[in-house]
């Protein structure tokens, strides 16, 4: 009796056990946090102006920009999915910053340089080539034209090259937005125009590029960042790129801060063979 009354209650326990596992759902925890992770930033145009600049911008050319659509509501945003690629927003805008901080700070110590070379007296024929302080005064002298002369090679180095403008969601200058958003429909309209396909098959898949465009709207270059999978399909969405230029030249306030101007895109080609492309990071 007491034998058959422990087995009831160890399959009673096994009853509730099995229960409760049936009743939990599991999920896979890398699936489960990029749904945190893929908070998309997207290229809006914006109609809504505030009185403060948010501290973090969540669409390209947000400065003191409160949204799209009925602020009340919050920001009109587009149907595109989210990128699969995502990285810090700022890291590119940081970098800028830190490049025209060191720039400015060389052009101060370089006028700085002139200043003290212009305010030391000429060297006096008439004092003892050996006086000390003539000497020290004249020693001075050598080192700062040898400082002005390295910074000034430095500088016209800098400027032989060309400047370079990394176009990011985190890009603030509303004049970039809109010749982004140029760009994008010309892209997509040639790419929804000319699906990719091989042997009569549509090609389906996403990829990123880095596109560079020089400040006459030619197209330089383009990269694959992250593969579809498909060489076909990479080298196609390149031809799509490269196809879709020249774009408009740079107008005056784009050429004052650049040359070349770099895009990373993530492109979609879709199932009902359009093209999509998205702003993102690297």
């Amino acid at each position: 009796m007491k034998s058959t009354s422990t087995l009831q209650i160890a399959l009673g326990v096994s009853v509730a056990i099995h229960a409760v596992l049936l009743t939990v759902r599991f999920v896979d925890p890398e699936r489960f946090n990029r749904i945190f992770q893929d908070t998309p930033l997207e290229v809006i145009l914006v109609n809504a102006k505030s009185n403060e600049r948010p501290e973090q911008a969540k669409a390209i050319a947000q400065t003191s920009l409160a949204g799209g659509g009925e602020l009340e509501k919050g920001r009109a945003t587009s149907p595109l999915p989210p990128s699969a690629l995502t990285e810090l927003g700022d890291a590119s805008e940081d970098a800028r910053r830190k490049v025209e901080a060191m720039q400015e700070q060389q052009t101060l110590l370089l006028a700085q340089i002139k200043k003290q070379l212009a305010s030391m007296p000429p060297p006096d024929p008439k004092v003892a080539a050996r006086d000390p302080a003539q000497l020290e005064r004249e020693e001075k002298r050598k080192q700062l034209v040898k400082i002005l002369a390295e910074i000034e090679r430095r500088i016209n180095e800098e400027n032989a090259r060309p400047k370079k403008r990394y176009i990011s969601p985190a890009t603030r200058e509303e004049v970039y937005a809109v010749y982004y958003d140029t760009l994008r429909r010309k892209i997509e309209e040639k790419g929804t125009v000319n699906f990719p396909e091989q042997a009569g098959k549509k090609l389906y898949g996403e990829l990123t590029m880095i596109i560079t465009v020089n400040f006459d709207g030619r197209v330089l270059s383009t990269e694959v960042a992250e593969t579809s999978g498909s060489l076909t399909l990479d080298r196609r969405a390149q031809s799509i790129a490269r196809s879709s230029g020249p774009f408009e030249p740079f107008n005056q306030a784009m050429r004052r801060k650049a040359d070349q101007i770099v895009v990373v895109s993530r492109f979609k080609f879709n199932r009902d063979e359009t093209l999509e492309t998205r702003l993102t990071e690297r």
